[in-house]
């Protein structure tokens, strides 16, 4: 005896491939955070797995009428993004450079000594 779904197709569908694209980010997120190289390279596996799986999904969905993409952006919409986040960017590095005082942040203060080490120097090792 068939069962109706509790959603209609076209909601599982687009579940499921919400679902997907969520999932490829969780995946980038640990392969990215990886330390062991066995476990980032399953994890890249999965990715690669699940972008062709959404993908095919995507695919079936246009097909069917059930997806529509959206709609190609504006070159005006486009150049006032690229600004703001230029502006952004400039912001920030402004705000960094005001609190450190202009200093590299990969510098140590000039007011601090250089540490030397409390172990005196040991004569060379040979083989």
């Amino acid at each position: 005896m068939y069962q109706q779904s509790f959603l209609p197709d076209q909601d599982l569908l687009y579940t499921i491939l919400a679902d997907l694209k969520r999932t490829v980010r969780e995946y980038t997120t640990a392969a990215t955070e990886a330390n062991c190289q066995s476990v980032r390279q399953t994890f890249n596996n999965l990715i690669q797995d699940t972008m062709r799986i959404q993908g095919d999904l995507y695919q079936l969905m246009t097909n069917a009428n059930m997806y529509t993409a959206a709609s190609p952006a504006l070159r005006q919409e486009i150049d006032k993004q690229l600004r703001d986040a230029q502006n952004t960017q400039m912001q920030c590095h402004q705000l960094v450079m005001q609190k450190t005082g202009n200093l590299y942040l990969g510098q140590p203060y000039p007011s601090v000594s250089v540490h030397h080490p409390n172990v005196p120097p040991q004569a060379p090792y040979y083989i």
